[in-house]
């Protein structure tokens, strides 16, 4: 009976990977078409590799199969009818709205619920400053990388900028935060406007502080809200399985109304710089994050099957906020202890800007290629120092890296008009940047779960 059982899972797994390569086939056809300018035929044979991967994904159901799915499909929805994907951003933003909502008490409930409910209290600062210490080394390493990729590919040398765009950002306008104001930002002044705001930093600060004076207590009088508390957490999990149903739809659309809005065509002329991004990011995998998983002997297959779906909702939604409950829960089942995952990644989102990293540097070292500026050794040492301070502490802020690349323009003396050419193909980027961001956050939570020696996995 196990034998006929196996047998037929082997050849279920071989029809599913030849429906796979069928669709892969057809999408690849239609496209081949596109290019010879044969449209109708081109989109016919596209939506038929796309049913292909519906029939896959029927027969071997799972979040990230169908989020990828949802994504191709919104790719070619945002190509083959750009005005109706124009109005398909709805579902992306209650998902964003539902996540949004559910963030504050779950960080609450699970860095309160580790620290007192376990007493971790002595622990939380060993591990905060292990943190720190490898989200600096991590992010650092990823400006390197950064700035070497920048200038081995050269891609913003003759790009062309339009007059209508010098001179109008001032750099100046943004200044770079001086560290007391990164420090005084991590405190709340106000706990209910840290979560009407969602700041996410402000509330894990504020919790942790909750859960040392909770631990504080004798048992018998903490024990009951301590019960309630994990009661919560418990609940807040469960509501996040929920809301995960909706996100290949969220995904899917997202990726439609950004395809639609923006047009292929006009992304071309800055296509070398997405390219030399994604190389970038590959190569911070293969030189960085796999050889720390590796140091830290963390089972990587383990590790990529954990991380698949959190790294694919935020390579979708461009936001690592959707991605943080369901990466929580993730890394928790993965073997890493909840008062270590609640506290390291919330931190990450504002010290561990692993993808973010990569990007700001590279875009820097872009903003003087594109106009026609000479970067000596020493102005990029500058750039790398400037960014290393300017980076940190931003969770929360929209458009966080136009930010910080306006504030290091500034520092660096740098026009500002290149960085609006940036913006044409920021999405795309940060499709990445946010991917990179939600790994490199799980990254550190299994690491710094190995050091404490709780890593049940492995």
């Amino acid at each position: 009976m196990p034998t006929s059982t196996t047998t037929r899972t082997h050849s279920e797994d071989r029809i599913a990977r030849v429906i796979v390569v069928v669709g892969a086939l057809f999408v690849a056809a239609g496209a081949a078409l596109s290019l010879a300018h044969l449209p109708g035929a081109s989109v016919t044979i596209r939506w038929i590799g796309i049913a292909c991967f519906v029939v896959f994904a029927v027969r071997k159901p799972s979040l990230m199969t169908w989020t990828f799915l949802a994504m191709l499909a919104g790719v070619e929805l945002g190509i083959d009818a750009p005005h109706a994907a124009a109005h398909a951003r709805l579902p992306g933003d209650l998902f964003l709205r539902l996540i949004r909502m559910i963030v504050a008490p779950l960080l609450f409930a699970t860095i309160t619920t580790g620290i007192a409910g376990h007493n971790e209290l002595r622990s939380v600062g060993r591990v905060a400053i292990k943190a720190l210490i490898l989200f600096e080394v991590v992010t650092t390493l990823g400006l390197i990388i950064g700035v070497v990729a920048m200038n081995l590919s050269g891609a913003g040398w003759g790009i062309a900028i339009p007059a209508a765009l010098e001179g109008t950002v001032p750099a100046a306008a943004l200044a770079p935060q001086t560290w007391q104001q990164i420090v005084l930002n991590l405190f709340p002044d106000n706990i209910a406007q840290a979560v009407a705001q969602n700041q996410i930093l402000q509330v894990a600060i504020f919790s942790i502080l909750f859960g040392s004076a909770l631990a504080t207590l004798p048992v018998q009088k903490r024990a009951p809200l301590v019960s309630v508390l994990q009661a919560l957490a418990d609940v807040m999990f469960q509501l996040t399985r929920i809301i995960m149903y909706l996100a290949p739809l969220a995904a899917g659309a997202a990726i439609a109304y950004t395809v639609g809005g923006t047009g292929l065509a006009t992304l071309l002329p800055l296509a070398k710089l997405v390219v030399t991004y994604y190389i970038a990011l590959s190569a911070f995998a293969l030189l960085v994050m796999i050889p720390v998983l590796l140091a830290f002997r963390v089972p990587l297959r383990g590790f990529l099957s954990a991380v698949g779906e959190p790294a694919a909702i935020g390579f979708a939604t461009t936001t690592s906020e959707a991605a943080l409950p369901l990466a929580m829960e993730r890394m928790e089942e993965f073997g890493v202890p909840r008062w270590i995952v609640s506290f390291v990644i919330p931190t990450g989102y504002s010290f561990n800007m692993t993808g973010g990293s990569v990007y700001l540097s590279m875009a820097a070292v872009f903003v003087a290629q594109a106009a026609g500026i000479h970067l000596t050794f020493g102005r990029q040492i500058a750039v790398v120092l400037v960014l290393m301070a300017a980076s940190k502490g931003i969770a929360g802020v929209p458009r966080a890296s136009l930010v910080v690349l306006l504030a290091t323009a500034s520092a660096v003396h740098l026009p500002t008009a290149p960085i609006l050419l940036i913006l044409g193909v920021d999405t795309l980027m940060d499709m990445g940047r946010t991917m990179m961001n939600v790994v490199g956050n799980c990254m550190a939570a299994a690491v710094i779960g190995r050091t404490e020696g709780a890593l049940s996995n492995g």
